[in-house]
């Protein structure tokens, strides 16, 4: 069997076939769109070639674009990671090609994202902003260019936003550790978002409910989205004070900083868990993917990330919808409950 022809470029195919670059996008885009003549002269250079169309090409030159937006603060974390591909596959499902980028925690990253976007030429975006980190104004061009939903981290009310609610969370968590043993202390990581605020608001609150005094330790170490480093010199410290730790039950502001925390409370010879034998108690936030496969496994709470995700694509379809139709119509928040896991640490 003879090899097939290889062409490298749109062109040099294009070239091949006797036919324009826009006639042969036409072609890919539909095949209608074509006179037969010319779909039947394509289709037999095709059989005598391995060629095989850019699909993102197609989409830039297809008027019909498809094309979604996703930005997203970090790959490294494994929590976004689960958010991207549930969206991703969500977004497939409904016929649409997902563009993700990851601006890997710089704020100049994510300001390029957002230009990225916009040449692109998205039909919508869908934004995991940095949130304090962020440059000011760097998403108003994009929400007043295409329909634009966030999750996890507000963009503020004029843009629609599925999450978590952190103080039902964290009030499920107190409640539960207080029951079980010794008031929490809130061992808290810089604040990076929102979020970290709204979680210490639940956790006065909720520690006020229960009759016990709060008392937060703040991280006092560069603001930074290594969270098991941060949790570990922190904890270090905390060790190396006199009189040590303030308490033996301790809340973390997330489970990656609560990885850091338990890492040097093994090496400093503390047992963690809730065991009588144990000498601290710790839990986390958000049910990290490697939350349950540690030792002890982490008492968290569990985001519901399938059900953030699958609502923000509904509301971002709700949105172009809307958009297409020249409909305005409010920006809607939606909040998600979380469920608390039990495990050995606490």
């Amino acid at each position: 069997m003879a090899a097939k022809k290889s062409y490298r470029t749109m062109e040099e195919f294009a070239a091949a076939c006797g036919v324009s670059r826009p006639t042969l996008a036409k072609y890919f885009a539909d095949p209608l769109n074509v006179k037969e003549s010319t779909r039947n002269r394509i289709e037999a250079v095709l059989k005598k070639s391995d060629f095989e169309p850019n699909s993102f090409a197609r989409h830039l030159n297809s008027k019909r674009v498809r094309n979604i937006g996703i930005i997203i603060p970090t790959m490294y974390d494994p929590f976004f990671s689960k958010f991207l591909a549930r969206i991703e596959l969500n977004l497939r499902d409904q016929g649409f090609w997902p563009i993700q980028i990851s601006c890997h925690t710089l704020p100049e990253l994510e300001e390029e994202a957002v230009r990225s976007m916009l040449e692109f030429k998205v039909q919508g975006v869908i934004v995991s902003p940095l949130g304090a980190t962020s440059k000011p104004g760097v998403f108003d061009r994009l929400r007043d260019s295409v329909p634009m939903v966030s999750f996890d981290v507000s963009l503020g009310d004029d843009v629609p936003f599925v999450g978590n609610d952190h103080t039902q969370s964290v009030t499920a968590m107190v409640q539960y550790l207080c029951r079980s043993g010794e008031p929490p202390i809130l061992l808290e990581s810089t604040h990076l978002t929102d979020n970290a605020q709204i979680r210490q608001n639940g956790y006065r609150a909720a520690m006020c409910s229960e009759g016990v005094e709060p008392m937060v330790i703040d991280c006092n170490l560069p603001r930074s989205w290594d969270f098991e480093r941060l949790g570990y010199d922190r904890m270090k410290l905390l060790l190396a004070e006199k009189g040590g730790l303030p308490g033996r039950t301790l809340l973390c502001a997330n489970d990656r900083f609560a990885f850091g925390v338990m890492a040097a409370a093994g090496e400093a010879g503390l047992k963690v868990g809730r065991d009588p034998g144990a000498d601290i108690r710790v839990a986390g936030h958000d049910d990290h993917p490697m939350s349950r496969y540690i030792w002890p496994p982490l008492t968290t709470m569990a985001q519901d990330t399938d059900e953030i995700a699958d609502r923000t694509v509904q509301l971002l379809m709700k949105r172009m919808d809307d958009a297409a139709l020249g409909r305005e119509t409010p920006p809607q928040r939606i909040i998600i409950d979380s469920k608390l896991m039990m495990r050995q640490s606490a």
